[in-house]
């Protein structure tokens, strides 16, 4: 077996994966909107948690610490987030999130502040998971047709999850997400991805 120790980057590796998706979907003659995985919901309308998010495609891992906002941050937690690779290799593809799109938001206390490689900030527990979806076709009267989720904040998490109330999250959104309901301007992974 052949093997090297020269790294791929990270940009390379993402742009590759998401070109090999894209062209397995393309070979199977689908709309562009019809290959997204899309989310999935029960009889009640709460959504059903989608296993494997942290196989889906990295984008970041924003932290506001409660030691940086006079110890009462809002978010004080490290947010791993995470695109569905159909939704992403739409979003490489044409600059738009597809309908179908489902972002996932895991949550993780603040850890040790010290390691062999000096004083930082260090990933802890898990303490949550959120999904974002955009839904145009179930929820048009949404702003975007996104809703928010929240699965519970302690293992294991929840496996389905009712709809925030729009004012509980989307009102954030709506007043500061630089593009189509998501914090764009913190994710250089998906302002690097789209098309040029």
């Amino acid at each position: 077996m052949f093997t090297t120790n020269i790294p791929l980057p990270i940009k390379s590796f993402t742009a590759l994966f998401a070109g090999i998706l894209l062209l397995f979907m393309l070979t199977h003659g689908l709309k562009a909107e019809e290959r997204v995985a899309g989310p999935k919901y029960d009889a009640q309308g709460q959504l059903i948690r989608i296993d494997g998010w942290r196989q889906w495609v990295f984008i970041g891992a924003p932290l506001t610490p409660n030691s940086l906002n006079d110890g009462k941050a809002a978010f004080p937690e490290f947010h791993n987030v995470y695109m569905e690779p159909t939704a992403f290799a739409h979003y490489v593809e044409t600059g738009r999130f597809p309908n179908g799109t489902m972002i996932a938001k895991e949550l993780l206390s603040v850890g040790d502040t010290e390691a062999v490689s000096g004083t930082g900030y260090f990933q802890g527990d898990f303490q949550g998971l959120e999904f974002a979806v955009k839904d145009t076709k179930r929820f048009p009267n949404e702003p975007g047709g996104w809703t928010y989720y929240s699965f519970g904040h302690a293992l294991p998490y929840e496996k389905v999850a009712k709809a925030f109330p729009t004012e509980a999250c989307a009102s954030c959104h709506v007043a500061a997400a630089e593009y189509d309901m998501v914090f764009l301007q913190y994710y250089p992974v998906l302002k690097a991805a789209g098309p040029k």
